[in-house]
């Protein structure tokens, strides 16, 4: 064992050596290309579509993104969004909690369910929907008996959105839980606190991180998911139309100024989910650094405050 130490620490010392002598100009190239890549696709076209938006003016802007069309489409992909987004949370925390805490036939099953929606491309999932809800689909003659429309209404929306973005949260949750185990579950168990108790006081503290950070996910894909919405919407103006339906369609139209006006809302939606993304994850980050000192910092105290026992 003490030969293990000395070994290790040469090692460590001959990384921070090769890190310090790395040539500058190494670092310099590879500084250039990534921050050349960020700025070609990710900076660059961000500014055409604002460039492109207020090309005719600040009247223009306003009077494209005011149009009835471009509010019910906003109204629409806010509504999804709220739908969508609470769904997927309960369904992530439930699947999560089973996978990680529980041990039982078919699990690598269920993971491999939850990832499906990585694998499989949003139109495909759309025409899955289309082929199960439509008119001419496997349930379609039973919910047109009923006066039930999913396909090209906003039912259907809501359940291909919800499928391609449910692994967001699910999986967020999922490897916080596997990480920290369930030692503090099982003693709050044995104390006599309930599953809601348990759920509430000491699981959801734990994962909270994770769970706001894959809320936020699930929000952002939510909002400007185009494949499977694009399949199942029907494209009816002012109905069933989310803003990225609407900006292909001004697009088709030839209304450029429209069309990056309300491209240029998604743009500014994606900023701000990145910015609130990053806050959690810095918030994060500082809780992990403090919950160390805090548990070091209690612990004499409780020891402290500890009983002594008489030796038998």
């Amino acid at each position: 064992m003490t030969a293990v130490a000395p070994a290790i620490r040469s090692v460590a010392s001959r990384r921070q050596v090769g890190a310090a002598s790395e040539h500058p100009l190494v670092r310099w190239i590879l500084t250039s290309v990534a921050l050349g890549f960020v700025g070609l696709f990710l900076l660059v076209p961000l500014g055409i579509v604002f460039t492109e938006a207020f090309a005719k003016g600040i009247g223009a802007y306003l009077d494209a993104i005011l149009q009835d069309e471009a509010l019910a489409a906003m109204r629409l992909t806010l509504l999804i969004a709220a739908i969508v987004v609470p769904l997927n949370f309960v369904f992530g925390m439930a699947a999560a909690w089973v996978i990680a805490k529980y041990d039982f036939w078919g699990k690598s099953v269920l993971i491999t369910l939850i990832d499906l929606p990585f694998s499989v491309s949003p139109v495909i999932s759309g025409l899955i929907f289309v082929l199960l809800f439509g008119a001419q689909g496997w349930m379609g003659p039973f919910l047109d008996e009923h006066g039930i429309k999913v396909i090209f209404a906003v039912p259907g929306i809501v359940i291909a959105t919800a499928f391609v973005t449910f692994p967001l949260v699910a999986r967020e949750v999922l490897a916080i839980m596997q990480s920290q185990g369930s030692a503090e579950e099982e003693a709050a168990f044995m104390l006599g606190a309930s599953g809601w108790q348990i759920l509430r006081h000491v699981t959801l503290p734990k994962i909270r991180w994770g769970v706001l950070y894959g809320v936020i996910l699930c929000n952002a894909r939510a909002m400007v998911e185009f494949g499977a919405v694009s399949v199942v919407s029907g494209h009816v103006r002012g109905q069933t139309n989310t803003m990225p339906l609407e900006v292909e369609i001004l697009y088709n139209e030839y209304s450029f100024v429209g069309a990056f006006a309300v491209a240029s809302l998604l743009s500014l939606l994606a900023v701000v989910t990145l910015v609130f993304k990053k806050i959690v994850e810095i918030l994060s980050q500082q809780r992990v650094a403090k919950e160390p000192q805090h548990r070091s910092a209690l612990a004499p105290t409780a020891l402290g405050n500890a009983p002594e026992v008489e030796a038998p």
